[in-house]
């Protein structure tokens, strides 16, 4: 459903949270170790969640990248910022031309789902999802 940029971005994104929370900021290596992501397509990620304001980054000895605490940043943040709002717009089969008026065979199921997904993306906040991977009930990587 989400691009694999899109899916690296979510998970950097939530352990850059969670080394916030414990005043760390990790740096590009430690991030795509973390998340099991090759470091130039991480950086490229990077990138682009710092620019839309996700995440921050400090340069210098203590550099690297964190997230404030008080961030209210939903995993819709994360999502557009990567793969635009593009996921709510397609096709389910990905047909170009698909509408309520010209509907594909799952249009009506795919839009009941994409309302759901974008009401999970836009309630969601990283830092809830941070206190699931403290608790270790929940894992970033296998």
């Amino acid at each position: 459903m989400f691009s694999k940029a899109c899916e690296y971005g979510i998970r950097a994104t939530l352990y850059i949270a969670q080394q916030s929370k414990n005043e760390m900021r990790p740096n590009l290596g430690e991030i795509s170790k973390a998340v099991n992501s090759p470091e130039a397509f991480t950086a490229k990620i990077m990138q682009k969640l710092a620019k839309h304001g996700v995440i921050e980054s400090k340069k210098g000895p203590s550099g690297g990248f964190f997230i404030a605490l008080s961030s209210k940043t939903k995993l819709i943040d994360i999502v557009l910022a990567i793969d635009g709002d593009s996921i709510y717009n397609g096709c389910g089969l990905g047909l170009a031309e698909c509408s309520e008026s010209h509907p594909c065979p799952l249009h009506d199921e795919f839009v009941a789902i994409r309302g759901d997904l974008k009401k999970m993306l836009n309630n969601t906040e990283i830092i809830t999802l941070t206190g699931k991977l403290d608790s270790g009930f929940s894992f970033l990587k296998l």
